[in-house]
């Protein structure tokens, strides 16, 4: 109980670790992204620099999505502060949907599933299903320490630990939990080395 209210108390201020090859079986391997201002950028304010990096995601999602990336977001049994972040980049600040990125209410809808939280037991059936529904080609992301490999909880009786050890996962957001800058920018990279294996596999 105390690791979970300290998480609450410094939520966004836990020193992000990079799981992008630990217990997770990704498709392909993630480069370590620094989401510092790079120095020609020090003198722009957030609202420019997210906005810089919205385009260049809008731009991507075009080109794969043919102008629109449904996203289903899963809580497989987080403590909801991912969820927090998530829900950030639909406010007036942030605003995703300018940039073609759309949270759908079912993964029937979905091109990318977003996984936050460990796997519970009593949600492992749920996210399965979710899993099947959501068509092909589909792309799998935990977002979160907890989700990429349990985090705080992992070794819990009541979970299974990571999103991978029950469906595969694809990519991996780290944080704990990830900004919403965190998140735009993996999303970039996603979409981009997505990009990449697609044009790989097309020619």
């Amino acid at each position: 109980m105390l690791h979970i209210f300290l998480k609450i108390l410094k939520t966004g201020s836990f020193k992000q670790r990079n799981f992008a090859n630990e217990n997770v079986k990704t498709r392909v391997k993630m480069k370590k992204i620094d989401v510092s201002p790079k120095a020609d950028e020090t003198s722009q304010t957030d609202e420019s620099r997210h906005f810089i990096l919205g385009k260049k995601i809008e731009d991507k999602v075009k080109r794969l999505f043919h102008g629109s990336l449904a996203i289903r977001q899963i809580d497989a049994g987080s403590d909801n502060a991912c969820e927090q972040e998530l829900v950030a980049l639909s406010n007036a600040f942030y605003d995703v949907e300018r940039f073609g990125i759309h949270f759908v209410a079912s993964p029937k809808h979905a091109d990318m599933l977003m996984i936050t939280g460990p796997v519970t037991r009593n949600m492992a059936q749920a996210l399965r299903r979710a899993y099947d529904a959501t068509p092909d080609p589909k792309i799998v992301v935990a977002v979160g320490d907890d989700a990429i490999n349990g985090g705080i909880f992992r070794g819990s009786y009541g979970v299974l630990d990571g999103v991978n050890s029950l469906i595969p996962v694809n990519y991996c957001i780290p944080g704990d939990p990830p900004s919403p800058m965190t998140l735009l920018t993996h999303l970039l990279q996603i979409l981009e080395t997505h990009n990449l294996e697609t044009h790989n596999l097309e020619t």
